[in-house]
């Protein structure tokens, strides 16, 4: 089925076709949307799921624990200051290795107050054990979520997952979107078959304390599991390709008109569709020039960068948020990477789009024309 819908619907969407039985909620800007769709649908006998009206975010995680640890699939999603208020939480979701999908419409974190987007909340959340992935447009927020749960429902993963979208700039845009039929997507994506779960018949203990003697175990197989989740997001993201007929470069990166290139642009979700319209127009005026998306930050993609920048002369990364006191995160990550290795390849970071402040043409055009004048890195106002 194909309509015209914001990327909120679509993601709503997508949750309705993997069948959850629950959906513990608590409305924020920009990702009420999301909530309020899936509601209309429970309200509908569309989605046979138990929607859980909770007092706060932190409410809405603690019951995706407890309906996850129940053997239940569960969605929920939030933004901003209420991924902040989930932060006691999101660790305790990872470690106890409950596959879980939750979508994050990105907002800045105030203060001062702003309920526009940039990625301060995600990626100030990064160390939490969650697998990210960034979506550009309403039909790859779709897709995403379906292979989310494929993905954090591997056993050999067993990690839950946020699906990033841009605030404002991507969940309340409207744009054509191909909605997979219910039982094609049942094809892709078996019955939830939890490998644990709470039974009064076969008593566990979820959770305990882990003193000095175990925990670092426990955070050695989380790690096993992130590097073995990178082989899991390209295969699902393959087998989806092939199914329905939509990719998004390897799953991991997209590479565009990367191939010759001497110069690009790395970043991630809508930023990157700007980046590419301005690649092309500089492609046409004979400049050598491409754009990375990074699709997978956590784990983060080392080999499959290594390899896609190892030709370029110059590289700027644009980071919609600032580790303060430092620089973004996402540039810091690529110079860590490149350190030490026998590159010709000058980086630069660049902070911008803070608070919804849009990264324009021009800006993008700047950034290309300092890489080839070897100039540093700035913010973009």
């Amino acid at each position: 089925m194909k309509m015209i819908c914001e990327a909120s619907l679509a993601i709503a969407h997508g949750v309705r076709l993997c069948r959850p039985a629950v959906v513990p909620m608590y409305p924020i800007t920009p990702q009420t949307h999301i909530v309020e769709r899936l509601s209309d649908f429970i309200n509908d006998g569309i989605l046979d799921a138990e929607m859980i009206h909770v007092e706060s975010e932190h409410s809405a995680c603690s019951a995706l624990v407890g309906s996850v640890a129940a053997g239940a699939r569960t969605f929920t999603c939030t933004s901003s200051q209420g991924l902040a208020l989930m932060y006691e939480i999101l660790p305790i979701v990872s470690g106890m290795r409950q596959p879980a999908v939750m979508a994050v419409a990105n907002r800045s974190l105030s203060a001062p107050i702003n309920i526009w987007n940039d990625h301060s909340d995600a990626l100030s959340a990064r160390d939490q054990g969650w697998i990210q992935l960034w979506v550009e447009s309403s039909q790859e927020a779709l897709d995403t979520v379906i292979q989310a749960y494929k993905i954090t429902e591997n056993r050999d993963v067993l990690l839950p997952i946020m699906v990033n979208l841009d605030g404002f700039t991507l969940s309340h845009v409207w744009e054509p979107v191909d909605i997979p039929e219910q039982e094609d997507v049942d094809k892709f994506l078996p019955e939830f078959e939890p490998l644990y779960k709470l039974d009064t018949e076969k008593p566990l203990t979820f959770g305990p304390i882990g003193f000095p003697s175990d925990f670092m175990e426990f955070k050695y197989a989380q790690q096993e599991a992130f590097d073995k989740s990178m082989k899991v997001i390209k295969d699902v993201h393959d087998e989806f390709a092939k199914k329905f007929g939509r990719a998004y470069g390897d799953g991991i990166i997209e590479q565009y008109k990367m191939k010759d290139a001497e110069y690009a642009i790395l970043g991630m979700g809508t930023l990157c569709g700007t980046a590419k319209t301005v690649a092309d127009e500089l492609r046409e005026k004979g400049f050598k020039v491409g754009v990375l998306r990074l699709r997978t930050y956590r784990p983060f993609p080392n080999e499959e960068l290594l390899k896609a920048v190892e030709n370029l002369k110059g590289l700027a990364v644009i980071d919609r948020h600032i580790s303060l006191g430092n620089e973004g995160p996402i540039v810091n990550e690529i110079k860590s990477l490149l350190f030490g290795k026998d590159l010709n390849l000058k980086v630069t970071g660049y902070i911008a789009g803070l608070g919804g402040r849009d990264i324009k043409l021009e800006h993008l055009r700047q950034v290309y024309e300092d890489l080839q004048k070897g100039k540093e890195g700035s913010w973009l106002f």
